[in-house]
């Protein structure tokens, strides 16, 4: 990826469900470096969209690219360049920040030596 080329770009994105439309063929470009914020009245289509672009939901029209990856061909590769965080819910209370961890790295498809590797390098980063 180059330092001009968008981090984010969302082209005609749209989410229908069934006969509601979500998210209407919205437009989206972030450069490196620009804040990006997602504005509206309850019911806009906000958190739908947040989803289509974190990967956690498939449009039903239009393309996503992050950091140069096409989201919706390559979800998984193209998750990997982000971090979300939900408003709500983003910690489970039951469980240790370790198992917190654990969890959110699960979901984002890191096993083995490089999950464990990867929380190691967070847990020093919050403890330090």
């Amino acid at each position: 990826m180059n330092d001009t080329a968008p981090v984010i770009l969302a082209e005609n994105l749209t989410r229908c469900f069934g006969d509601f439309t979500a998210v209407d063929h919205i437009q989206a470009t972030v450069h490196p470096g620009e804040v990006f914020g997602l504005l509206g009245a309850n019911g806009a289509g906000k958190t739908t969209a947040i989803r289509m672009l974190c990967g956690m939901l498939p449009p039903t029209a239009g393309r996503i690219w992050v950091a140069d990856v096409d989201m919706v061909r390559h979800t998984r590769r193209a998750r990997g360049q982000i971090g979300y965080v939900a408003q709500r819910f983003s910690l489970y209370g039951d469980l240790t920040v370790s198992e917190n961890l654990k969890l959110q790295a699960g979901l984002y498809g890191l096993t083995g030596a490089r999950q464990r590797e990867r929380l190691a390098w967070a847990l020093a980063r919050i403890w330090s």
